[in-house]
């Protein structure tokens, strides 16, 4: 047996290592792949319900609906697959249909992405009409000894959280000529128009909505007291000291501390971009600005060691504005989407040779914790 040198045993091993992780890459490529495939939204292609992690009825349900989409073919058909995949009950067709679970996981993503209130709030999903029970404090309480007797103590006053839906709608239309070219993208185009109208619905609503047919907004005038007399049901604000604008880096300090500390703990800035340009020029007393960029990608800015979070539906500073909230936005606000989803309606006979999809989702939107939210207002 002929015995190898050391420099043909490095040179063997080096082969036999340079074949192992031949073949270990090609696994993992295929591995990443298959995984790309399975988890790309409708399944890598432009037809709906073509993959991702659902049942075979979810699927089946996801293709009728594309298939209708394109040529209001078999309502019967789709409604039968609707009802099979668990997703509906209602059996009438002219209250149009559900959008496919992988387009309304998209829209919902989308909207999460794009609407800072929705990544801000509590987020919760009902049957029906939404109730939470409210305490507003007054509970008394104490110490005692382990036989000491207990006297009474007062009971705390009990308020309903019950914000009603309202129905936010789209109203996309799109020639029937380019619904029958097979390389339209239905899907695709259905989310951007789809989205796009919720997003800037919602964003307005949430922070300046007055509660009729819309969500409840976080600023209300009506609703508004200094901090100094705030009462349940009442917002608080800062006085910014100047008529007209914000130029008092102080008043910044006041804000964050109006907020009790159990709220300040995770409390959260909110401006718009005009706003947030004015503040990061604001310097403290040793000339250092008290704006922060994010220190890695993706990280928000941070201002008074607190994240910033930007939305332009945000109003602009000016006279008797509220252009900074400071909020631990989720005890402050919640949104609840009704679970029915997003429906369709196709409507090709309202305008000759164009198809209108009417598409709407129910939602509610309002200030659950008055306690946990304050407001910078524009005003000496």
């Amino acid at each position: 047996m002929n015995k190898m040198t050391v420099p043909e045993m490095i040179d063997d091993l080096g082969g036999v290592f340079e074949a192992f992780k031949e073949r270990n890459d090609s696994r993992i490529d295929a591995i990443e792949t298959a995984l790309g495939r399975e988890n790309m939204a409708f399944g890598g292609g432009s037809s709906l319900g073509g993959g991702g992690n659902f049942s075979p009825v979810v699927k089946a349900h996801g293709e009728a609906f594309g298939s209708w989409a394109r040529t209001g073919a078999d309502p019967e058909g789709l409604r039968s697959l609707e009802i099979s995949a668990s997703l509906s009950t209602v059996s009438d067709p002219d209250g149009g249909f559900l959008v496919p679970v992988e387009m309304d996981q998209e829209i919902e993503r989308l909207a999460t992405d794009s609407v800072a209130m929705r990544r801000l709030a509590t987020v919760k999903k009902s049957t029906g009409e939404y109730k939470k029970p409210l305490s507003k404090g007054g509970a008394g309480g104490g110490w005692v000894s382990e036989m000491e007797s207990r006297s009474e103590t007062d009971t705390p006053e009990l308020t309903m959280f019950s914000p009603p839906f309202a129905e936010e709608y789209a109203l996309p239309e799109v020639t029937q000529k380019l619904l029958d070219l097979s390389n339209f993208d239905v899907a695709a185009w259905l989310n951007e128009e789809i989205s796009d109208v919720f997003i800037e619905t919602e964003g307005t609503a949430f922070i300046t909505g007055d509660g009729v047919g819309k969500a409840k907004g976080i600023i209300d005038d009506s609703l508004m007291v200094e901090n100094a007399s705030w009462e349940y049901g009442k917002t608080g604000y800062i006085a910014s000291g100047a008529a007209a604008t914000l130029s008092d880096a102080d008043k910044l300090f006041s804000l964050q501390h109006s907020l009790k500390p159990v709220y300040r703990r995770t409390g959260i800035w909110l401006m718009n971009d005009n706003t947030l340009e004015v503040v990061r020029k604001f310097k403290d007393g040793d000339g250092n600005y008290i704006w922060r960029a994010g220190l890695e990608a993706g990280a928000p800015d941070i201002l008074l060691g607190k994240p910033v979070e930007v939305d332009d539906n945000m109003p602009d500073i000016g006279a008797d504005a509220y252009p900074i909230a400071f909020a631990d936005f989720k005890r402050a606000y919640r949104i609840i989407d009704h679970t029915t989803g997003i429906r369709l309606l196709r409507d090709p006979f309202t305008k000759k040779g164009w198809v209108r999809f009417y598409t709407t989702k129910r939602v509610a939107g309002g200030i659950s914790n008055y306690q946990a939210i304050k407001f910078m207002k524009i005003s000496e």
